[in-house]
């Protein structure tokens, strides 16, 4: 059915436009005495305010679809945290002007299922939350998963070029299974463009992208997994889901999210969006044995370890390498 999910498509995108121009809002107050006190208030509000956002339009949209989302409002109805709490409303109120204290925490608490579902939403307000502070790369990241598989992705980057050919910030990236995946730029002015994964053959010629924090995937293993494909170029490391999308448009061919310890297991919503918008583009997603992501047992993806990401030219020998290297 070409028009199945195409509401889906377009209240997802429209939501995570709306939560990045609130995020936008919050981090345009960010000053440098704010990151001396490493106050982390800030990425705080907008986590908060993003999930309300994204939470409100989904229910409003699709009110039996459940919502697996990072946050509750448990911390910001505590009495010490009302002033938390009034900075999340004044910026849900700048989109939403009729919004109240107990609306926004109800929107956020939609966020709050647990369990697997024949139909559920996936939601990270805010993915790369050191990112969010440093004024670099974040995301919002929003799925539909329907029988484990996901249907539906919208990815908004607020510091990430809206095109390959144009330096302006602001992009969101979007996805339909079976349709292919395409760029927007983030305040709606262009038409989307598709996007492709690159074609490069070559592993030692692969372009790396990695996480900046090295709590998030092994760096050590990462560099012997790139002496083992040969490369010799400094991996591109960014924050946040942006990672999927700059190997979705081809700018990057490999991102590695490795296991940093036995027991770790990763969260569906820092995944479920940019997964789609990658193999949609041409890529290949898996976990570090090779095994499809499974999107079936609640918000954590326990059947699988690690994430592999590539241009799918080249994620056999990649896999090949993260063996060798001792990654299991």
């Amino acid at each position: 059915m070409p028009n199945e999910f195409e509401r889906e498509l377009s209240v997802a995108v429209e939501a995570v436009r709306e939560a990045a121009g609130l995020c936008r809002g919050v981090q345009a107050g960010i000053t440098p005495d704010v990151l001396a006190k490493k106050d982390k208030s800030p990425v705080t509000v907008a986590d908060f305010g993003s999930q309300a956002l994204v939470c409100r339009a989904l229910h409003a949209a699709f009110p039996s679809d459940p919502v697996i989302a990072e946050e509750d409002s448990a911390e910001l109805r505590r009495t010490e945290n009302a002033t938390l709490l009034e900075q999340v409303v004044e910026h849900v109120r700048r989109v939403r002007p009729d919004a109240n204290r107990d609306e926004a925490c109800r929107w956020i608490d939609h966020g709050g299922a647990r369990g697997y579902s024949d139909r559920f939403w996936t939601l990270d307000p805010i993915d790369g939350t050191k990112g969010f502070l440093r004024r670099e790369q974040y995301a919002i990241s929003l799925a539909l998963i329907v029988s484990g598989r996901i249907e539906v992705a919208a990815l908004a980057c607020p510091n990430l070029s809206n095109s390959t050919a144009s330096s302006h910030a602001g992009a969101i990236f979007s996805a339909v299974r079976g349709r292919g995946a395409a760029s927007h730029a983030i305040n709606g002015d262009l038409e989307s463009v598709e996007i492709r994964v690159s074609n490069q053959p070559e592993p030692a010629l692969a372009r790396f992208c990695d996480s900046v924090e090295s709590g998030h995937s092994s760096h050590d293993h990462a560099a012997e997994i790139a002496r083992q494909l040969g490369i010799t170029a400094e991996p591109v490391r960014m924050d946040s889901q942006a990672k999927y999308a700059v190997v979705a448009r081809g700018e990057a061919d490999i991102y590695l999210r490795l296991p940093t310890r036995a027991d770790y297991r990763e969260k569906i919503w820092d995944h479920a969006g940019g997964v789609l918008i990658v193999t949609e583009a041409g890529g290949t997603v898996t976990d570090v044995a090779g095994r499809p992501l499974e999107f079936r047992h609640g918000p954590e993806l326990t059947a699988n370890r690690g994430v592999i990401v590539t241009n799918g030219r080249i994620h056999d020998r990649v896999l090949a390498a993260v063996a060798a290297a001792g990654v299991r």
